[in-house]
């Protein structure tokens, strides 16, 4: 993989985990509190997240929206710990992510379907017409061939 290549799917992949983060973090808060350094970890674990500094800030957000909160808990290992809870209203947008993450990921596993059954195998598909130069096309038997070719193809996709 070029560098180029590398650079546009780190911003691809590092666009989409940022979508999800919160969500997970509402998964995670769902069940029981949690220590911000343990769901860092957790995240971490998951390859969604890479550094601290991207936590806080949206557990900040997602405390000023209510859909979390804090206590803070005495620790026998130290000063107080700051654990996080998911509220009602947390709860409430929760299972609204959770529809839409169906939906969306059923929406992606559909295309995925979808552009496997109209793939046509490379060693099927023709050079299309305009992009074949003009003096292998002057043959107009050769031409009435690549576009009977051209039909049969479009032909699979009306069938999908």
């Amino acid at each position: 993989m070029n560098d180029e290549t590398a650079k546009i799917l780190d911003r691809v992949q590092s666009q989409m985990k940022k979508g999800v983060l919160e969500y997970c973090i509402l998964l995670i808060l769902q069940h029981h509190e949690a220590y911000s350094a343990d769901l860092l970890a957790l995240l971490k674990e998951n390859d969604l997240i890479v550094v601290e500094g991207t936590l806080y800030p949206l557990l900040n957000r997602l405390r000023k929206e209510e859909l979390v909160t804090y206590a803070w808990v005495e620790s026998t290992q130290g000063p107080p710990r700051k654990y996080y809870f998911i509220t009602d209203k947390g709860r409430e947008v929760l299972a609204q992510l959770s529809t839409a993450w169906g939906s969306l990921t059923g929406a992606v596993e559909q295309i995925q379907r979808q552009a496997t059954l109209e793939a046509v195998p490379s060693s099927e598909v023709e050079t299309p017409l305009e992009q074949v130069p003009d003096d292998q096309t002057s043959d107009e038997g050769a031409r009435e061939q690549m576009i009977g070719k051209e039909e049969s193809v479009n032909d699979l996709y009306k069938e999908v």
